[in-house]
């Protein structure tokens, strides 16, 4: 009978203090999370310094609270693990530090995480059977990846964006319509109710061997669409912009996704990260891995914004594979894919 390794979470890497009890990657016990969303609301986003503040307020609690609902105690605990990168600084200070010091106490392994590396690994807790190689498509706030999964743990990013990531793209046009932060779920939502042909907004191609994206020009024609209507007195239809700008950003996400499959002749793709959970780029790529023979897999929507389960799942790999960390780890926010 494989040995029940337990692995006890922590992740701080933006506005979410989670912590999670994982076994063996693939089973959670816990996945608590603490969002900070309500109070960054009134500035339009996340304001890093009052993020890491509220990160020390909540870490112990939410810690507790995960072995609590796992039913364990700290001497259960095989293992520590941490998002150490990429992410605001601050805030990833406080989760590291905490988990440093409880890893030492315990007398167990660390396990420093690519935050990155935890959005892919989240697929694993949803498909307990998949396995690499398959394409995955990364779409968060701050990062917008294309990789090729080839071993756990082993990475080739194929296609990233070369400004904007395209959850910085919905946050920015959505606080240009009125909707507020955060703009991904208000535009998928608003989008329902509008007309996604309205508007032709344009879409960024570079040369033919590229799957590389481009989010900042789609988001500046939309301010200037804006920008011209308001100076010529005419009215628009916030749901039509909404579904307009929804269906540039994903034509061209699901369009390249699509593309890397074909090219490392994989028949999966899994989608990872915040923007995830959209509506419409769930359908889309769908409808468009249906028509291509391609699966099409997506975690349900707990395990793609930021949380501490997929950080415990990523964990169990690396240290599989004899990743340990020391205790002079320290956080990267820069921390690119696939780096150590």
């Amino acid at each position: 009978m494989e040995k029940q390794f337990k692995i006890l979470a922590i992740e701080s890497s933006c506005d979410e203090t989670a912590a999670a009890v994982v076994v063996n990657g693939r089973e959670v016990l816990s996945n608590i999370i603490s969002s900070q969303i309500d109070i960054h609301k009134k500035f339009g986003g996340v304001v890093p310094e009052v993020a890491s503040r509220k990160h020390i307020e909540a870490v112990s609690a939410v810690v507790q609270e995960a072995l609590d609902v796992a039913n364990i105690a700290f001497k259960d605990i095989d293992a520590v693990a941490v998002t150490y990168g990429p992410g605001l600084v601050g805030a990833l200070l406080v989760g590291l530090q905490y988990a440093k010091a409880l890893a030492y106490s315990l007398k167990v392994p660390l396990i420093g995480v690519n935050h990155i590396e935890g959005h892919i690994s989240a697929n694993f807790i949803q498909y307990k059977e998949l396995e690499p190689p398959f394409v995955t498509l990364v779409v968060s706030g701050g990062h917008t990846f294309i990789v090729h999964m080839k071993d756990y743990g082993s990475f080739e990013v194929m296609g990233q964006t070369r400004d904007d990531a395209a959850g910085e793209a919905y946050d920015k046009v959505a606080r240009a319509i009125g909707l507020g932060y955060p703009g991904g779920p208000k535009i998928d939502k608003l989008s329902k109710e509008g007309n996604e042909n309205a508007v032709k907004f344009p879409r960024a191609n570079f040369h033919e061997e590229s799957l590389d994206f481009s989010f900042s020009g789609i988001k500046s024609a939309v301010l200037n669409h804006l920008n011209k209507l308001e100076m010529k007195g005419e009215d628009y239809n916030k749901a039509d912009i909404a579904a307009s700008f929804q269906k540039s950003v994903v034509d061209v996400l699901v369009d390249n996704a699509i593309k890397a499959c074909k090219i490392k002749g994989v028949d999966k793709i899994a989608i990872a990260g915040g923007v995830a959970a959209n509506s419409y780029l769930r359908n889309a790529m769908m409808k468009r891995g249906d028509k291509e023979g391609i699966k099409v897999l997506f975690p349900e929507l707990v395990l793609c914004t930021d949380n501490a389960a997929m950080i415990g799942s990523a964990a169990y790999f690396e240290y599989l594979r004899g990743r340990i960390s020391d205790l002079t780890l320290n956080a990267a926010p820069n921390l690119k894919l696939g780096e150590r």
